[in-house]
């Protein structure tokens, strides 16, 4: 597979998913009883695991066309959408709630076309 798919948007494979490994499917609380004891619990997160894909100067460029479309469903009110990365990985996605995409054009054109090339970062997280 050489693209991610973002309901069905093919997004490309250079946008790289930089927030894989910094995130635990354990939430652990740790705690001190009145007599000094230590309490610790330890439950399985359900959701909200961010997924952070994000283009470089060199690497995973995407189209203003394309953007524009992600952005439509960035612009949904409690829009949750499949996610299916290069990799074959499937998730239940939405837009994190603050900057849910940042996007910078390669160039600089005065009028830019549905083809001009841009460096953006989509935040998306697991529902």
């Amino acid at each position: 597979m050489a693209s991610h798919f973002l309901n069905g948007i093919a997004l490309p494979a250079g946008m790289l998913w930089v927030d894989e490994f910094s995130w635990a499917q354990a939430q652990r609380s740790v705690e001190r009883s009145i007599t000094g004891a230590q309490i610790i619990d330890v439950a399985a997160k359900v959701a909200g695991r961010p997924i952070t894909l994000q283009g470089a100067q060199d690497q995973g460029w995407i189209r203003r066309a394309t953007l524009l479309a992600v952005r439509a469903l960035a612009d949904t009110p409690d829009g949750q959408y499949p996610l299916t990365l290069a990799t074959g990985e499937q998730f239940t996605v939405m837009f994190a709630p603050e900057e849910a995409i940042e996007a910078q054009p390669i160039s600089r054109p005065e009028l830019p076309a549905n083809t001009n090339p841009y460096v953006a970062t989509l935040r998306l997280m697991t529902v």
